[in-house]
This record gives structure tokens, C-alpha cells and sequence, in this order.
């Protein structure tokens, strides 16, 4: 969402409409004041939802949620009706095959296959995706464990949506369960930043040294391994969605949730239990688990992202916000508090 209008022909007719991307943003801005919260700074007034246990699963770290868990109920019911709401207008994409080609190619690129299991996987990098590819490698018999130690390949040995023919794409989105996995927005931009900024060389090399003497005096020098956040987000701003890096893509873009309509939105917050969940769901052998984080995973804390946050300008903030307002809106996340009150704390 650029705030610039664009159009494209649509059926063959003589009118136009906004592009998918273009139209949610207006729905949601016109019909939660979620702009005039942005810039009135009324941006957390609304807890996050803490996810409580779930049930004890064959599989031993929690399953399908337990009957009175409230907040979970509360949740979902909001991400349901969003998505239903904003999904539901007419001009809206239905299908894949109403995305421009390019949003078309971005998803379909992302979906992830299991004919064993007969279902699909849209991978959101940043959001635990690594042991997800592992789990469906040990499901396609490629690795004896989830357990094994070796560095992740990210396409040899997995089956992607786009490698696929039209009829097999289109049997394949109607028939086998769909699901996918979401995180707080600027929770996945920051994880994102530390690790590719912060210990990835090829990543410093492609895009920080670009970032750095685009946005720095006399920043010709940087090996890009000293981008700071507020340079990121500047970065991110100027960048069109469509182009972006997968790792800091949208995750609307990214999975097209109207276009593809999933069975199972799983969480981040509630990962192993809404793992779990989903591989019983898909009826997967009961040995295979959610993979536990690596030792050497450096999580996003509360008190990290409360730093990066409240010293980081809070222009530059509310105007990154608007271009992931449908990530906060549709997956019903709270927008980050930065008021003064809270960051004075």
C-alpha cells in the first residue's frame, strides 16, 4: 500500500478497480479509524492476547486448545471475521488466478506441498519456517529426523505450488487443507534485522551497504554489518511491498489470505501448540513433533523490542505502520504502543 492509486482492467470490461493490495488498505483505514490511532498515538490501548495451555496432545507439548480458553476464542473470532469481512467485498481476489501475475507468482512461490498429506503450507520467513520445510522433509521420508543436525536447505527436496501446472495448482487449493503462520509485524521485522543485518554476511554485503550509504553521510565505507534500525525502517519505506525481501515482505503479500482461503491461521506466540494441532490435523505420524529452537536462537523479548521501539523516531514508526496495517489488522495484532508515558517506563 503506497498510498498511490492504481488500477488494472479487469474480465475484459471497460472499468477499472484498485488493486487487492490498494483496496484492503482503504477497507481497513475506513472502517476501524486505525489511521487516526496512529496519529493520535492511541497505539496499544488494546493488550495483546496471552495464549494459555493448550491440552495435552499425543504428541506431548499441547494440542487443540482447551475448552475455556477465552482469549484464544476471543482471537481467532476477530481474525475470522476480519479477514470474512474484508475478504468478502466484491472486488476483492477470490482466487489466485484474479492476483496480478506477479502477486500470483509471490504466492504461489510460498505455498508448500504435501500430496502424501494432501495439504499446503504458505512459509512466512522469520515465522518458524525452517522447522516447518524440516518437518515436511522427514514427512517426504528425505530426513530420518527433525532433529538432525544440518544446515537447512531452503528449496532442494520441497515441493513448491508454483512449480506445478494450472489444473494441479487449482485441485490442490481446493481439495488440501491450508494453513499458515503469522507474527506480531514489527516483532518479525526486528528478528529480521538482527539476524541478517547482525550475522548474515551475504545480507550485509546485498543490502546493507546499499542501505547505509543511501541513508548515512559518508556511509561509502560500511561493509553493511552496522545498519541500524532506523536506517532499516527508512530502508522499508522507500522500498515498493511488491519488491521487497521475503524476510521483511508483508506476510499479506506474501500469502495472499483472500486469495487462498486457509483452514488453520497458527501463531507464533502459541507456536508448538498450533503446530501440534495442525500435525494432527493432516493426520501426520505420531512420532513426528514440532522441532524445539536451536540453542543458539536469540529471541525478540518484550523489554528488546520496548528498546528498539522507544529509540527509534516515532514518525518514522507511524509511518512504517501504515504499509503493515493489513498484517496488524486482518491477523488481529495490537499496534505497538510508543507513546511517551510508555517509553518514559
Amino acid at each position: 500500500a503506497s498510498g498511490r492509486s492504481r488500477s488494472r482492467p479487469r474480465g475484459g470490461g471497460g472499468g477499472t478497480v484498485l488493486l487487492p493490495s490498494m483496496l484492503m488498505f482503504g477497507v481497513i483505514l475506513a472502517s476501524s479509524g486505525l489511521l487516526l490511532m496512529i496519529e493520535k498515538g492511541i497505539l496499544a490501548e488494546v493488550k495483546p492476547l496471552h495464549p494459555a495451555a493448550g491440552s495435552i496432545s499425543r504428541r506431548g507439548s499441547g494440542g487443540e486448545e482447551a475448552p475455556g480458553d477465552l482469549d484464544l476464542e476471543v482471537l481467532r473470532d476477530i481474525r475470522n471475521r476480519t479477514i470474512r469481512a474484508v475478504c468478502g467485498q466484491r472486488a476483492m481476489p477470490h482466487s489466485v488466478w484474479e492476483l496480478p501475475a506477479g502477486q500470483r507468482r509471490t504466492v504461489l512461490r510460498h505455498l508448500l506441498v504435501s500430496d502424501k498429506y494432501r495439504f499446503l503450507y504458505c512459509y512466512v520467513p522469520k515465522v518458524a519456517c525452517s522447522n516447518w520445510k524440516r518437518i515436511l522433509k522427514v514427512l517426504d521420508g528425505v530426513l530420518e529426523s527433525v532433529d538432525v543436525k544440518l544446515k537447512m536447505d531452503h528449496k532442494s527436496d520441497l515441493v513448491f505450488l508454483a512449480d506445478m501446472k494450472p489444473d494441479e495448482i487449482s485441485y490442490r487449493l481446493k481439495n488440501y487443507y491450508k494453513f499458515i503462520f503469522v507474527r506480531n509485524p514489527v516483532e518479525r521485522l526486528l528478528s529480521a534485522y538482527r539476524n541478517k543485518f547482525g550475522e548474515i554476511k551475504e545480507y550485509q554485503q546485498k543490502y546493507g551497504v546499499e542501505i547505509v550509504r543511501r541513508y548515512r553521510k559518508n556511509g561509502g565505507n560500511s561493509a553493511g554489518d552496522d545498519v541500524t534500525f532506523s536506517e532499516f525502517l527508512r530502508y522499508l519505506l522507500d522500498e515498493e511491498v511488491e519488491r521487497m525481501n521475503e524476510h521483511w515482505m508483508p506476510i499479506y503479500n506474501l500469502c495472499q489470505p483472500c486469495a487462498v482461503r486457509y483452514d488453520f491461521i497458527g501463531s507464533y506466540e502459541r507456536l508448538n501448540a498450533d503446530a501440534n494441532y495442525v500435525l494432527e490435523r493432516v493426520q501426520s505420524p505420531s512420532f513426528i513433533r514440532f522441532p524445539e529452537r536451536q540453542s543458539w536462537y536469540k529471541p525478540v523479548t518484550a523489554e528488546m523490542l520496548h528498546y528498539y521501539l522507544c529509540n527509534t523516531q516515532r514518525r518514522l514508526i507511524k509511518d512504517l505502520l501504515t504499509k503493515y496495517i493489513l498484517d496488524f489488522s486482518l491477523f488481529a495484532y495490537p499496534l505497538p504502543n510508543i507513546t511517551s508515558e510508555f517509553c518514559r517506563q
